[in-house]
């Protein structure tokens, strides 16, 4: 059974980080598409980032050159290294992957970046 478990969410200012996880269990990170969504209120989820299995990595253009995915193949875990965070990327995020056509979500975690 696929299970993705996010963390790291919280609430921070304007230009300051953070760093959400997702935990997977039933699936192993290095194997699969990992990627990250986020739902602001009122908006439709959208696409973030994602991590393909021999480490390739892609953007959402509002994010380029101040998100960062990454996994711990270790810990099972994928990462989402977010900087110079503004206050439209307040949202909840989510990790997804997808194995053998069934999509997979964790609960998500909320980040709410003040001005």
């Amino acid at each position: 059974q696929v299970q993705l478990v996010e963390s790291g969410g919280g609430l921070v200012q304007a230009g300051g980080s953070l760093r959400p996880s997702c935990a997977a269990s039933g699936i192993t990170v290095s194997i699969y598409l990992m990627a990250w969504y986020r739902q602001a209120p009122g908006n439709q989820r959208e696409f973030v980032a994602r991590i393909f299995c021999r480490g390739d990595t892609n953007y959402a253009e509002s994010v380029k050159g101040r998100f960062t995915i990454s996994r711990d193949n270790t810990k099972n875990t994928v990462y989402l290294q977010m900087n110079s965070l503004e206050p439209m990327d307040t949202a909840v995020y989510y990790c997804n992957t997808q194995r053998l056509g069934t999509s997979y979500w964790g609960q998500g975690t909320q980040v709410t970046v003040s001005s």
